[in-house]
C-alpha cells in the first residue's frame, strides 16, 4: 500500500498512524518529497483494509499497489536507483557501463592480458568466472578460490572493479572479501535460499534473468535481495529460451523498456550469452545502448579458439576496442557518458 498524507499535517498524525503499521509488524518505507509525504507499507498487507488508514486524521488516500514485488516496485520509488563505486563510477546514472572479460579465468597470464586491453579500450569491471556452474560435470568448473584471488589481484593492478558468479551461499563471505559486484547467474535466478543470503550483503547484485522466468519472477527475486535490507541490485537480461535454435538464447531486448517501466532498479545487457555468437555482439550492444540499458556484461578473450568456455561467443581484443569506439559515437548522440 501507498499512503499520502494530506497537506498541513502534524508530526502528531504521521506518528500516529506509523505506530499503528508498526504494532502490525508492517514495515514503513519514506517515498516523501518536498512537496508531499508518501510513504509505502510493505509485509502482509492482505487483512489491512485501505478503510482502516482512513481513520486516522492526516491521510488523504491510500492505494493498494497490485504488483507482489514492493520495494523494486516504481510505486514505491519514483526516483531511479543510482548503485555508485569509486573513481566516479555509477550504474543506473546517464553513465553507460561496460564490464568486460573471459567467460573463466584460465591462469594469470591470461587474466592480466584480457584485463590491461579491455580497460584501455574504456571497460570500467572486468568480470571473469571464478566457479563455474556448468551445464555438464565434465567440463571446465573454474579455477574457484584461486581464481577469486587472480580476480582480485588484476583488478587491483588494472583499476577494474571485479564481478564474478557466486554459486553458493556458504560461499559469500569469500565473495565479500575478494570482489566487488557479485553476480546472480540464470539458473539461481530462483536460489531463495541465496537470495535471503545476498540480502544480508554489502555488496551490489548483478541478478541475471532466469533461462524462462517472466519479467515479474525476475523482479520477484530482486525483492528477496531487498526484502534482507541489500538494496544495491542490478538487473541483468541475458535472454531467454524460446523455440528458437539458431541463437543460444533469444534477447528479450524489450525487457529493458518494461523493467524500467515497473522499476527503479538499473538493467543491463548481457549480449554474449543471448547470442552464443561473437559476430552478433557489437550490433546487440549497440542496440541495448540505444534502447537505454544502463551498460553491457561482454565476454572478451584473447585467444577465443582455444578458451576453455564459451570461445564461441568471446570477442577478440580488437573486436572489442572496435565495438567501444562505435559505443561512444551512439553514446554521444543520446547524451550518454562511456568513457
Amino acid at each position: 500500500m501507498i499512503v499520502q498524507m494530506k497537506k498541513g499535517h502534524t508530526k502528531k498524525e504521521y506518528e500516529k498512524i506509523v505506530d499503528f503499521l508498526k504494532s502490525k509488524q508492517l514495515e514503513i518505507i519514506d517515498a516523501s518529497s518536498d512537496e508531499i509525504r508518501v510513504f509505502g507499507i510493505i509485509g502482509d498487507t492482505s487483512s489491512l483494509d485501505p478503510s482502516d488508514l482512513y481513520a486516522f486524521e492526516g491521510v488523504k488516500e491510500v492505494t493498494r499497489v497490485s504488483t507482489p514485488f514492493k520495494k523494486a516496485s516504481r510505486s514505491f520509488k519514483k526516483s531511479d536507483t543510482i548503485i555508485k563505486f569509486d573513481h566516479g563510477v555509477e550504474i543506473g546514472s546517464d553513465q553507460f557501463v561496460v564490464m568486460a572479460g573471459p567467460c573463466s579465468v584460465e591462469n594469470e597470464e591470461q587474466l592480466r592480458t584480457i584485463a590491461k586491453s579491455v580497460k584501455k579500450s574504456g571497460a570500467q569491471f572486468l568480470r571473469g568466472g571464478a566457479y563455474k556452474p556448468r551445464t555438464s560435470p565434465y567440463a571446465f568448473q573454474g579455477l574457484e578460490l584461486e581464481g577469486l584471488k587472480l580476480l582480485r589481484k588484476i583488478g587491483d593492478e588494472t583499476g577494474l572493479k571485479i564481478v564474478t558468479e557466486i554459486p553458493s551461499a556458504d560461499l559469500l563471505p569469500v565473495f565479500e572479501q575478494y570482489v566487488d559486484i557479485i553476480q546472480v547467474g540464470a539458473r539461481n535466478m530462483q536460489n531463495f535460499h541465496l537470495m535471503k543470503a545476498l540480502g544480508k550483503s554489502t555488496k551490489p547484485i548483478l541478478l541475471k534473468r532466469g533461462l524462462s522466468a517472466t519479467i515479474e519472477e525476475w523482479l520477484m527475486s530482486a525483492e528477496y535481495i531487498m526484502a534482507g535490507g541489500n538494496e544495491q541490485v542490478i538487473l541483468c537480461e541475458r535472454g531467454i529460451r524460446t523455440f528458437e535454435k539458431y541463437t543460444r538464447n533469444t534477447l528479450d531486448i524489450s525487457a529493458v523498456l518494461a523493467v524500467k517501466e515497473l522499476s527503479h532498479l538499473p538493467v543491463i545487457i548481457d549480449p554474449s550469452h543471448a547470442a552464443g555468437r561473437w559476430n552478433m555482439i557489437e550490433k546487440l550492444s549497440l542496440a541495448s545502448l540505444a534502447v537505454g540499458a544502463h551498460g553491457l556484461i561482454v565476454e572478451v578473450h584473447h585467444d577465443p579458439e582455444h578458451a576453455l568456455s564459451d570461445g564461441a561467443q568471446s570477442l577478440k581484443l580488437k573486436k572489442f576496442d572496435a565495438m567501444m569506439d562505435q559505443l561512444e559515437k551512439v553514446a554521444d548522440v543520446l547524451d550518454k557518458k562511456l568513457r
